[in-house]
C-alpha cells in the first residue's frame, strides 16, 4: 500500500493551504444558519431535476427525506407536467416528507413563466407554488436548451424582462437558475439588482442540457449546434463576477444569496466555492445526488453523511489561498 500511495507534486489540490496544527477534530454538528428565511443545518442544497421520469417519485421522496434529516434545502425538478394536470402531483408533493421548516422550491421554465404572463394565467402557477406548500418558484432560464430542443420553446421576449414581471406579479420568492451552462457577469449584475430570493448558478462543468438536447437531435444538428455545447461559465468564474458586482454595487444589489451549483463534484469543491464568495451561499448538486436517490435511501443517506463530515474537516484543516 506504501507504493502504491506515492503522490506526485502535480497532484497536489493547489486552492488550499492545510493547517493540521490549529484545531481538534471536528466533533458533533454543524452551526444552523439562515438561508432563504429558514434554518439549514449544513450548507448543501438539492438541486432541481427529475421533471418527469417514471421514477420521480421514488427519487423525489428519497431526497426529500435526506433533506428533512440532514437540514438541507431542496429545488423540485420541472413541475410543468402538473402546472394545470394534477395526474403526477404526488410525484412532486414533498412538502410533507421534508417539513416546514426547510426551503423547498418548486420550478418551471422561462417559457412557461412567458407564456403565462401572455396568456393571463399566472394564477395558475400561484396555485401550483401553493398546492406544492413550496417556499416559492425557482426560474430556470435555458435558451440554449430550448433552441437547440427538436420540440423547444421558442421566447419571445428577453428573459430579464418575463423575470421582472413574474416579480411583480408573484406573492412568492423567486430564484433564478440557468441549467448547466452558467450566466455571464452582464446577466449576473442585471438579475443581482431584482429583489430575488436568490441566484442559482447552475454552471458550465456539469449535467449540460444543451448537449442533451444534441443527443436527441439528428445527424446535421447535431454537427451543426455541437459547438455550443462547449460555451458556459463555471462556476469558479461565476463567484469571481458576483464578488465584483456586489463590491463595485452595493447600494444596488437587492439579491445576496447565492447556490452554488454546476460542475461541483465533491464538498471540497463546495467549501472552496463557499469559502470564496463574498455572499451567503450553499453549494447545490444534482447528478451526485440522482445517482443515488434512485437506488436504496440507505446508499442515498451515507453519500450525504460522509459529504456532511468531509465538509466539516475541510472548515477545520484547510483555508483558501487568496
Amino acid at each position: 500500500m506504501a507504493l502504491q500511495s506515492q503522490m506526485e507534486p502535480k497532484d497536489r489540490d493547489s486552492r488550499f493551504y492545510y493547517e493540521p496544527l490549529l484545531k481538534p477534530h471536528p466533533v458533533g454538528a454543524m452551526k444552523p444558519f439562515s438561508f432563504l428565511g429558514k434554518t439549514q443545518k449544513v450548507p448543501m442544497w438539492v438541486s432541481s431535476m427529475t421533471g418527469g421520469t417514471k421514477l420521480a417519485r421514488k427519487i423525489n421522496t428519497n431526497l426529500a427525506r435526506v433533506c428533512r434529516e440532514f437540514g438541507m434545502g431542496m429545488g423540485l425538478g420541472s413541475c410543468r407536467v402538473i402546472l394545470s394536470d394534477d395526474t403526477h402531483f404526488n410525484d412532486f408533493n414533498m412538502r410533507p416528507v421534508i417539513g416546514n421548516e426547510l426551503p423547498l422550491y418548486a420550478n418551471l421554465g422561462i417559457s412557461q413563466i412567458e407564456q403565462s404572463l401572455k396568456q393571463n394565467t399566472f394564477h395558475e402557477i400561484t396555485e401550483l407554488v401553493n398546492r406544492l406548500q413550496a417556499d416559492g418558484l425557482i426560474i430556470h432560464v435555458n435558451p440554449m436548451q430550448e433552441w437547440i430542443q427538436p420540440e423547444g420553446d421558442r421566447l419571445t421576449i428577453a428573459p430579464i424582462e418575463t423575470i421582472k414581471k413574474c416579480i411583480n406579479k408573484a406573492d412568492f420568492n423567486v430564484i433564478v437558475k440557468e441549467v448547466g451552462q452558467g450566466m455571464g457577469p452582464e446577466s449576473l449584475r442585471q438579475l443581482m439588482r431584482l429583489p430575488l430570493a436568490a441566484i442559482e448558478f447552475a454552471s458550465f462543468g456539469g449535467t449540460n442540457f444543451a448537449k442533451i438536447e444534441l443527443m436527441r437531435s439528428d445527424l446535421v444538428s447535431r454537427e451543426l449546434f455541437e459547438p455550443f455545447a462547449t460555451i458556459g461559465e463555471d462556476a469558479e468564474s461565476m463567484v469571481g463576477y458576483v464578488n465584483s458586482i456586489a463590491s463595485d454595487e452595493h447600494e444596488k444589489v437587492l439579491c445576496r444569496q447565492v447556490i452554488i451549483s454546476g460542475g461541483i463534484r465533491n464538498f471540497l469543491d463546495g467549501y472552496f466555492l463557499i469559502s470564496k464568495l463574498s455572499l451567503p451561499a450553499v453549494y447545490g448538486q444534482a447528478s451526485a445526488y440522482l445517482r443515488h436517490a434512485k437506488e436504496d435511501y440507505d446508499d442515498l443517506y451515507r453519500f450525504v453523511e460522509l459529504q456532511v463530515k468531509g465538509y466539516m474537516l475541510a472548515s477545520s484543516y484547510l483555508t483558501i489561498h487568496k
